[in-house]
Formats: C-alpha cells, sequence, structure tokens
C-alpha cells in the first residue's frame, strides 16, 4: 500500500510554527495538529498525512445542537478525512473520535471543527466538490476531486444541508408561482418543480408528477401561506387542477403561453410528419412502378424519372422543414424562408397549420382580454374549418382551457422563467445522466436553481473560515 517515506516528527518551536502553515493550508482553526508525515503510495501518488485533534473548547460537543456533553467511550483507531490537495499531493487527516451522550440526541459521535457530521472529507472538499459538480460534467469532476460521482453526490448533499439549513423558508411569501415537471431518466421518470415567479428560483421539487406529487407541496404549506398564493401558472394539466381546487380555490390560474403554442407546435410536427411519410410512400411507389431498362432513356423514361426526383424533392423538403416551420417569420433565415415558400407553392396543408400555429402565437402578444377573446374566436373558427383533424382537435384543447388562457394575457403572468429554471434542471440532469439517489438529485437542482453562493477558501474579497 504505502512504501517508507517518512519525514522527521517535528516537535517543540519547530512543531508550532508548522502547525500555523498547515492549519492556514487546511482553512481550520480550533485544532491542534500532533504530527505529520509524508507518504507515497506505489503507483507514486504523494500522500500528506496529519494527526489531528479538536481543542479543548471544541472538543465533546454534540454534532446536531453544538453543546458540550460528557465523553460516551472513545474510539481505538483514527479515522480519515479527506481533505483538499495541497501542492498536487493528497491530504489526509487523522483522529481518534469520541462518542458524547447529548440529553437531546443521545450517544453521537462528537463533531470535529474540520467536517460535517458523518463525512469523511473536510467542509472545504465538500464545498468546491459541490462548487465544481455544478459547473462541470461528473467525469471531470470526478478525476479532479480524485473520488467517483457517487461521493460527490453525498458532498451535494452536505453542502445543501449546510449553506441552507432550514429549507422551508423557501415556501415563505409565495405570491406568483408556477408549476412544470421535466423528465430526469428514460422511461417516463419525473420531477415536478414549484418555481416563485418574483424572485426566480426554486422552492420545491418532488418525486413524480401527478396530483399526489403535487399535493406534498402544499400540505408543507401553513393556511397562511396557502392563502397567499395569488396567481399560478402551468400547463393545462388537470392534476395541477386538482390541487388547486383543494388548496389554494382563490388563486388565479394561468395556461402559460409557452405550452399553448407548444401545442400548436407538436400539432403542426405530427402534420408535417404525417404529410412526410405521404410522400415518402407515393415516392416509394412511384419508383417501384419504373422497371429499369437497358441502353439510353428514352424521353418517356427521362419525364418519368423527372417525377421520381420532383417526388423525393418534396419529401425532402418536408422533412427538412422542421426548424423553418418552427420559427416565426421575423426570425426565419434566408434559407429557412425558402424552404418556407417551397412549402407554401407545394404543400398547402401543412402550410396552413403554420399559419393557424403563427395566429395562435400573436394572440399572445396582445394587451387588451377582448381581443384576445376575439382573436381565440377566429382561431377556433379558423382551425376548425381547416380540414385538419389534429389542428381540430387542438382548438376544442384550446376552448376547454380558454378561460385560464385568457386569465394568463389578463394577469401578464408567463412561464418563461420557470422553463429556464428547466432549461437549467436539464443541464443539471445532464451533467450527472443517470441518477441513482433521487435525493442527491433534488439537492443538486436546489443549489442551481437558487441564489445560494458556495463559499470557496481563500478568495481574498471576502475570507471564508471553516471553524
Amino acid at each position: 500500500m504505502f512504501i517508507s517515506a517518512k519525514i522527521t516528527t517535528l516537535t517543540g518551536k519547530d512543531m508550532v510554527s508548522i502547525a500555523k502553515i498547515f492549519k492556514a493550508i487546511l482553512n481550520v482553526n480550533n485544532v491542534v495538529i500532533d504530527n505529520i508525515e509524508l507518504a507515497v503510495t506505489d503507483n507514486g501518488v504523494k500522500v500528506l498525512k496529519i494527526d489531528l485533534h479538536p481543542t479543548k473548547a471544541h472538543a465533546n460537543r454534540c454534532p446536531h445542537c453544538g453543546k458540550r456533553y460528557p465523553v460516551y467511550d472513545r474510539s481505538l483507531t483514527k479515522r480519515k478525512w479527506r481533505a483538499l490537495d495541497f501542492g498536487g499531493m493528497v491530504v489526509e487527516l487523522y483522529y481518534a473520535t469520541q462518542r458524547v451522550c447529548c440529553k437531546e440526541h443521545g450517544v453521537v459521535v462528537a463533531s470535529v471543527p474540520w467536517a460535517f457530521h458523518d463525512s469523511g472529507f473536510t467542509k472545504d472538499f465538500d464545498l468546491q466538490a459541490t462548487y465544481i459538480a455544478l459547473n462541470i460534467n461528473k467525469s471531470v469532476a470526478a478525476s479532479y476531486m480524485r473520488c467517483d460521482w457517487k461521493t460527490i453526490m453525498r458532498c451535494i448533499s452536505r453542502a445543501r444541508a449546510y449553506l441552507e439549513p432550514n429549507i422551508d423558508d423557501r415556501l415563505n411569501n409565495l405570491v406568483n408561482i408556477g408549476i412544470d415537471e421535466t423528465s430526469y431518466r428514460k422511461g417516463h421518470n419525473y420531477v415536478t418543480v414549484v418555481v416563485n415567479h418574483d424572485t426566480n428560483t426554486v422552492v420545491w421539487v418532488g418525486e413524480g408528477h401527478s396530483t399526489e406529487t403535487l399535493s406534498k407541496f402544499f400540505e408543507k404549506l401553513t393556511p397562511e401561506q396557502r392563502a397567499s398564493i395569488k396567481r399560478v401558472s402551468g400547463d393545462g394539466a388537470k392534476w395541477i387542477d386538482a390541487c388547486l381546487k383543494k388548496y389554494c380555490p382563490n388563486a388565479i390560474r394561468c395556461v402559460d403561453a409557452f405550452h399553448v403554442v407548444t401545442w400548436a407546435m407538436e400539432a403542426l410536427d405530427s402534420l408535417r410528419k404525417e404529410l412526410w411519410h405521404d410522400a415518402f410512400d407515393k415516392f416509394n411507389e412511384y419508383k417501384e412502378e419504373l422497371k429499369p431498362k437497358r441502353g439510353k432513356p428514352s424521353k418517356e423514361n427521362q419525364a418519368n424519372v423527372d417525377k421520381l426526383n420532383s417526388l423525393k424533392e418534396k419529401a425532402k423538403a418536408i422533412k427538412g422543414s422542421t426548424y423553418a416551420l418552427g420559427k416565426a417569420p421575423e426570425n426565419l433565415t434566408v434559407n429557412q424562408k425558402d424552404k418556407l415558400d417551397f412549402i407554401a407553392d407545394t404543400h398547402p396543408k401543412l402550410f396552413r397549420g403554420y399559419i393557424l400555429k403563427e395566429q395562435l402565437r400573436l394572440i399572445f402578444k396582445l394587451n387588451n382580454v377582448d381581443d384576445a377573446k376575439e382573436g381565440l374566436k377566429h382561431f377556433f373558427w379558423r382551425a376548425t374549418h381547416s380540414r385538419i383533424q389534429i389542428f381540430k382537435e387542438l382548438a376544442y384543447k384550446i376552448k376547454r382551457h380558454e378561460k385560464n388562457i385568457l386569465n394568463t394575457i389578463e394577469q401578464e403572468l408567463s412561464n418563461a422563467r420557470i422553463e429556464s429554471i428547466n432549461n437549467k434542471i436539464k443541464l443539471v440532469i445532464r451533467k450527472a445522466y443517470g441518477f441513482r439517489n433521487i435525493q442527491n438529485m433534488i439537492d443538486m437542482i436546489l443549489l442551481a436553481c437558487s441564489e445560494i453562493k458556495i463559499p470557496l477558501p481563500n478568495r481574498g474579497i471576502k475570507q471564508w473560515k471553516i471553524a
């Protein structure tokens, strides 16, 4: 395991001066350094081993309440903590822990000033691992910190609990909230996210997307906190409506413009796929009808080839029109505008769907509720007379949510913020794809989508000192 590479044990005045230096390196106070040793592993990694113990004033304290209590028993073996690397060397702290008998929490391992309770790492290590994990992908973070990803996830949970000991404070002063769900794993695994529109922060995250899941959020609120909620935005999910009816019946329900336009986009894309499959089938059918003949192609054969190429181009145009159809006319590139013009000439049905999508989008640009109501009425008529079945279904869906859509326009409440937070959440999930522990993921989301600043040691402007 280790090969012999001991340095001379320091004592007396030398130890006193060296101890001050290493306390500064470790960024901890309230400790006494007993011994320092340098070792080298079989693969050549240098390890700095430091024996230490808490000062008398900071020993024998309960890790939960911080009060001093009599020693219950002592460990015969030393426990190890990883500290931040120093000069490329691995730093390890060693101390024989002891248990205390707390009147409130029973027999527990006494706290140490350099680490969070139940952590095998120093506080600085946990905080820096959290900071790095929130900004780079998991494999790089794990490699840099010389540990595996599961370990880093536990660091994140400890850091969140330390930086925000009372997470329920996020539930105070809720007036305008947004509710949405996002997938965190393939196979319809979702989390429900509640966002405070006024602070643009996540206030609650729960596993699943159902009435039962969202009820857990509202049950955490006091009657006064529920009563303070005035506006709620989200998609048209029935489970959101059911919870609001039960817990916040006086809150104004808004169906967000983003989701309504997304419905239209999904309808348009479904129509595009349907027409593309039809065009591709026609191309294949005509291709099968043409029998290859030897020799120079006749004029008739050449005409058939031209028709075949035309069918191919039409199918190709539909397939490659996704981005052009999804954009507003003013945001189209020159190439996308050409594609849209080609669609208008060759596929009028698909172009009608595009016009309907744009008509619906522009309704949300209106500031007057009466104008918006008239716009929705006009959209309903055009969609139901468009001879496009999927847009007929969309029209009736919007009709069912008309009141809540008009509330969105009247209240000027948008889910744009929650959608931006959803993008942050998806980025977090991509960084650490395949979460095994849902609580670790929730802690990571709460840190990433909040105003919490993770302190790092020795940053100059505001010195961060542990213990």
